[in-house]
């Protein structure tokens, strides 16, 4: 439930900001009468008062030109794998980010329940803490009765299914990446039959005719690719973040049994 409404909240992220580009193309448009109104009741003879008058096209409308000229099928299936795409990216950062924890301070508050109130109030701080390590040493201190080594197996092994967690949805994103250069490629493709199509239409080889299938055909590889480089770089900042708390796993896991060790002798 709450990886859903992590996704749920990053597709309104990126709704609310597609709205926010194309009122600014509303807008655009809607001051572009008026521009070319001004260009028109300048000299005619005056080249440089019309270069200067000229409207700059907005970004957005750029991008949505060149989004209708690469062919609204193929572009389309590219945009579709960079919203999904993002939106499982944003979803692993959230659960990551709420993952994330102080493990030298967790730590700390479980050595100090173990001395003032053993084994189940330790399990309480860990049962009150939220991420991977946390629940870690509940597990460990769940199996204390049971000896270190049975405790040092079940970190292990719990260890494993935490990192399995924390990985999860990454193959999704792996795909996206790998399949929006695909669906540029594949538009490339068509946009060369479609060349060769219409050369063998006119009979023959002019720039004219052979412009519209390369435009086509260069237009989706972009797409693609930029597609694939935007989530590819969420991808790697994932992996590192990922690095990052398993490290604290180990390093807070070792740390967990020197303490463990350390109370069974003082028991003693």
């Amino acid at each position: 439930m709450k990886k859903f409404f992590m996704i749920l909240a990053a597709l309104a992220t990126m709704a609310f900001t597609a709205n926010v580009a194309f009122a600014q193309d509303a807008e655009a448009e809607t001051a572009e009468p008026a521009a070319t109104e001004e260009v028109a009741a300048a000299p005619a003879n005056d080249a440089q008062s019309l270069t200067a008058a000229a409207p700059e096209v907005p970004l957005t409308q750029a991008l949505k030109t060149k989004f209708i000229e690469g062919g609204p099928g193929f572009m389309s299936l590219i945009f579709v794998c960079l919203i999904i795409g993002l939106a499982l990216a944003i979803e692993r950062i959230l659960y990551l980010s709420f993952a994330k924890t102080n493990a030298k301070k967790l730590l700390a508050k479980v050595e100090s329940a173990l001395n003032e109130g053993g084994i189940e109030k330790a399990m309480d701080v860990c049962r009150n803490t939220r991420g991977p390590v946390a629940s870690i040493f509940y597990q460990g201190l769940l199996r204390y009765d049971q000896g270190l080594d049975t405790v040092e197996k079940s970190i292990v092994s719990y260890g494993a299914v935490q990192s399995s967690l924390l990985e999860n949805g990454l193959s999704w994103i792996s795909l996206f990446i790998a399949l929006a250069p695909s669906l540029g490629f594949l538009g490339t493709v068509i946009g060369m039959i479609q060349a060769f199509d219409a050369i063998q239409a006119a009979g023959d080889i002019s720039p004219n005719v052979v412009a519209g299938g390369m435009k086509v055909a260069l237009i989706t590889t972009v797409g693609g690719l930029i597609v694939a480089m935007i989530l590819q770089v969420f991808y790697n900042y994932i992996l590192a973040k990922i690095d990052s708390i398993t490290i604290d796993m180990e390093d807070s896991t070792i740390s967990l049994m020197d303490i463990l060790t350390k109370y069974k002798e003082n028991k003693k």
